[in-house]
């Protein structure tokens, strides 16, 4: 294991060690609400916050979903999907994803620990899984699920002023959101709000 610089330490030391139970996660609000309330079992899924080592910094990987998906088509994530029953945990179900994504290779990813559990308005409880991946060779995208992707450097999402509240007209009513623009990028919903958390546990602390 390569030495973490103190940045990345700091992350470390406000994530979980374990992700967290799903039977816990019980009377979580949703991001966005629905139209109607939600009647099924949510669908356990789990994503990849993937703060990629470059040469003299570290940036945090964004995907943009390929249009022809059923869901969540065109929308920017991070690599991700359900957690399957050959799953071992969430994080193997998060590299798997990323891997089947953009072509990470799962030696080069190192997992730093886990934040709490999130309930979409979709209906799907995501453990969002925060890992360093130091890349052995270029990241692919898998076009039939990921028409393009990019990064955002780290230290621009330690400043609180790249977060802004976002209102969207969503199941037929005005709701409130996370945004977060980037070089024409707009990151919004569930991966912003999962991207303001990491900021509110750790980010908002390292930018003097």
């Amino acid at each position: 294991m390569i030495e973490l610089d103190k940045n990345i330490v700091g992350i470390k030391k406000c994530l979980l060690d374990e992700p967290q139970d799903l039977a816990d996660a019980t009377g979580l609000k949703p991001d966005l609400y629905p139209e109607v309330p939600q009647t099924q079992a949510p669908v356990p899924a789990a994503v990849l916050i993937a703060l990629v080592r470059r040469e003299n910094h570290y940036s945090v990987l964004y995907t943009e979903r390929s249009k022809n998906l059923r869901s969540h088509s065109g929308q920017i994530a991070f690599p991700g999907g359900k957690i399957d029953a050959s799953d071992k945990d969430a994080a193997a179900a998060a590299i798997r994803e990323a891997e089947e994504e953009l072509a990470i290779k799962p030696q080069d990813v190192e997992i730093l620990g886990y934040m709490d559990t999130m309930f979409t308005g979709t209906n799907y409880l995501i453990t969002p899984v925060v890992g360093i991946v130091r890349p052995s060779a270029p990241f692919v995208a898998n076009e039939q699920e990921v028409a393009s992707f990019f990064e955002v450097p780290l230290d621009f999402l330690m400043r609180a002023n790249s977060y802004q509240s976002f209102d969207i007209w969503f199941a037929n009513r005005q709701q409130k959101t996370w945004k977060i623009e980037f070089e024409k990028k707009i990151i919004w919903g569930i991966t912003a709000h999962l991207t303001r958390h990491l900021w509110d546990l750790a980010l908002k602390d390292m930018r003097q």
